[in-house]
């Protein structure tokens, strides 16, 4: 039977307090997509977010802006302006938000952002799939976790991701990575410049298998949005908004009735004799605490700041935190990519740094019977300009004057420096808690974070360091460096699990928490498994069948 619905706009009482169909927490790329499905069928839909709405023109001037240091650093956060009560991680300087330990603490010292629109205002807009083999890792090659579900009964909402993004790809399967689709990209792939072409030359009869990243940005005009005229300025902010930001479904879902509120920082959760969700509160950007009533929960907030929330939210009736009280494993199984990178002087000049940040990857270790031993892994071919970098080189080796502008271009041209990405299994012992200590202006426990790559994905390294040297030799290369640290690559996965039982999962397989059955948690954080890939699209797709869930329940 139907519900009621009120209106298609949320209703603000005499209080201050409001009431919705539809309450979402969290307006990045998931939260904004699912409101504007919510929305576009009559229901009335509130979309909160703790951080700051902000343009793109004043982002484009902070970037113009930014100190050298920080620019050299490669820092994508302290441009965009935070709200007091509602800190993300800085390090320029570290801001202390994040308080990391574990072997590998600094490999998840994680780049995000709490504004409307989320974290998608950076990114590279790579927008992978998970291969097949990704969701049977346990059943395939005896480690890490199977989802409750199959690449099958995900690849009609990737199609559907790809199309509300509008993703760029190839049009021949044989550069497609994975190949099994029902419907071709939308649009076709952005050009590969000469560097792209010349390294699947050079690599591909070597088993490289060098394919164009599907890209959330325009190789034709999109849904208003321009094509891509190679800013090579994607992180921190594409100038122009040829790339994809969750803002854009913001916008969208505005105009489908769904009402938009920022800084909110949500803080409590209300449940009935049922643990059904009745309510959550939020305190304003004055700190005055607010209601909103609803009939169904969205918290879309990314990987860490949902468990983070539901941790913070315990009540009488979950103790343990909000969705825990059956699997106890709301904050465990943080993951991300942990990665090296590679650099060298190649023989011949390959002129990094004309298109997109990144526009090709070598997808030939993402899978096979290795799997069982150790960690897959990508490589990616960084396409970011290489002037700054190689000049401080320069200077560092003495350089000046005319042979000073002579070796900044020869080393320029000849720069390489590659991504890798490599696979995490998910661990209970790779954990979110909450500060005993460290609170936030609002008196809000801030998140600390256990991590350890574990000795699959180490061995995966050291697989990764032996094949990149291979590549390297290919291009003659000369001073060929292969780093040895993990480094973080900021998709955040695990923290609300995925399970097919109430005791291995936070969710099912629509996001659905086991505990709450009209609370949802979708996105990075319900992934079983990391797969070698961006989480972007699969957070997507994830959020889109959890809209569906959630529309069939509201019949």
């Amino acid at each position: 039977m139907a519900e009621n619905r009120v209106t298609n706009s949320a209703k603000q009482l005499a209080n201050g307090d409001w009431e919705a169909d539809v309450v979402i927490v969290g307006s990045g790329i998931v939260g904004a997509m699912m409101a504007t499905e919510i929305s576009a069928k009559g229901h009335s839909v509130l979309l909160l977010d703790a951080g700051l709405r902000v343009e793109r023109g004043q982002i484009v001037e902070n970037s113009r802006n930014m100190p050298e240091k920080n620019r050299a650093g490669i820092d994508y956060q302290s441009l965009y302006p935070q709200s007091p009560n509602a800190p993300f991680p800085d390090y320029f300087p570290d801001n202390g938000y994040l308080k990391l330990s574990g072997p590998n603490a600094a490999a998840y010292a994680q780049d995000y952002l709490k504004t409307v629109g989320g974290t998608t205002w950076h990114w590279a807009a790579s927008c992978w799939r998970h291969a097949p083999h990704d969701f049977k890792m346990k059943s395939l090659y005896g480690v890490g976790r199977d989802w409750p579900i199959t690449y099958d009964d995900l690849e009609p909402y990737y199609t559907r991701a790809e199309y509300e993004i509008g993703v760029a790809g190839p049009r021949d399967p044989k550069m497609q990575s994975p190949p099994e689709r029902s419907k071709p990209y939308p649009m076709e792939m952005i050009p590969w410049s000469y560097f792209e072409r010349s390294v699947a030359a050079t690599t591909n009869e070597f088993g490289c298998h060098l394919v164009p990243i599907p890209q959330g940005r325009s190789s034709r005009v999109w849904e208003e949005r321009p094509v891509c005229c190679g800013n090579n300025n994607c992180m921190p902010i594409c100038p122009i908004g040829a790339m994809y930001n969750g803002i854009h479904h913001v916008v969208r879902a505005e105009r489908n009735g769904t009402t938009v509120l920022s800084e909110t920082v949500v803080y409590r959760v209300d449940n009935d004799e049922n643990n059904r969700i009745t309510a959550i509160h939020y305190y304003d950007r004055d700190k005055k605490s607010h209601k909103v009533s609803g009939k169904r929960f969205v918290f879309a907030c990314n990987g860490i700041e949902t468990p983070r929330l539901l941790l913070l939210a315990a009540n009488e009736s979950n103790p343990n935190g909000i969705a825990n009280n059956s699997s106890g494993l709301v904050g465990k199984n943080m993951m991300d990519h942990s990665g090296i990178h590679c650099s060298f002087q190649s023989k011949d000049p390959l002129w990094v740094g004309r298109g997109p940040a990144q526009s090709a990857a070598m997808v030939g270790y993402r899978d096979g019977g290795f799997r069982r031993d150790h960690a897959a892994f990508l490589i990616i071919m960084n396409n970011l300009n290489r002037n700054l970098a190689e000049t401080q080189v320069a200077l560092e080796k003495g350089y000046e004057g005319k042979e000073l502008q002579r070796e900044i271009r020869e080393r320029t041209t000849h720069s390489v420096y590659w991504d890798i990405m490599l696979e995490v299994l998910p661990s209970e012992e790779n954990r979110l808690t909450l500060s005993k200590t460290r609170k936030d202006a609002l008196g809000l426990a801030c998140p600390d974070i256990y991590y350890d790559v574990g000795d699959y994905t180490r061995r995966g390294r050291i697989a990764a360091q032996e094949k990149l040297r291979e590549i390297a030799a290919l291009f003659k290369g000369q001073e060929v460096v292969v780093t040895t640290e993990f480094v973080p690559n900021n998709h955040i996965m695990g923290g609300n699990i995925m399970g097919d039982t109430p005791q291995n999962g936070v969710v099912n397989s629509y996001c659905r928490t086991y505990d709450h059955d009209n609370l949802w948690l979708p996105g990075g954080g319900a992934m079983p498994s990391s797969s070698v890939v961006n989480s972007t699209l699969s957070m997507a797709a994830l959020g889109l069948r959890a809209a569906d869930d959630l529309l069939k329940s509201m019949e």
